[in-house]
């Protein structure tokens, strides 16, 4: 598994990356292309947990009801 600073860098590069036009990364010799903004936002999540856990960070979850009847 990648290092925390690896990670932060390939988060840095994805960001940069995520409203242009050219869905392509590059970061330490590879290039990544991605085929879409939902695929590189999802790649940001994916990066995003993996750093949360290299730091120690516990994933928040939560659970939520919405009813129609004011329960």
């Amino acid at each position: 598994m990648a290092d925390l600073t690896e990670l932060e860098q390939r988060l840095e590069a994805l960001k940069a990356q995520a409203h242009s036009p050219v869905a392509r990364v590059s970061y330490e010799g590879r290039t990544v292309e991605y085929r879409g903004h939902a695929e590189i936002q999802s790649a940001i999540a994916d990066l995003e947990r993996q750093i949360n856990t290299a730091q120690g960070n516990k994933p928040v979850r939560q659970i939520r009801v919405h009813t129609s009847k004011g329960y």
